[in-house]
């Protein structure tokens, strides 16, 4: 179901809306945040980000709805990729 709207609740305390299915890169782009890429396969972790509190890897995940309506989102940080 694509109709539903999901809240979320960035780092920078930017609100944006998505729909399920949505991906996290242009849903982050639209909340003024950018979400580092590397592999884009999922190997690398370069685009891990907390979504409620567990780490996914944006570039092979989907925004999903859960229970509550709000999904907040933080920035995982990795030394390595610090520029």
């Amino acid at each position: 179901m694509k109709d539903k709207k999901i809240k979320i609740l960035w780092a920078n305390n930017n609100e944006t809306y998505a729909s399920e299915g949505d991906d996290w890169f242009s849903t982050a782009e639209k909340a003024g945040l950018e979400i580092p890429t590397g592999c884009l396969t999922g190997s690398c972790g370069a685009c891990e980000i907390d979504v409620n509190g567990k780490t996914i890897r944006a570039c092979i995940s989907d925004i999903k709805s859960n229970k509550k309506s709000l999904l907040k989102v933080s920035l995982t940080t990795d030394p390595f990729w610090e520029s």
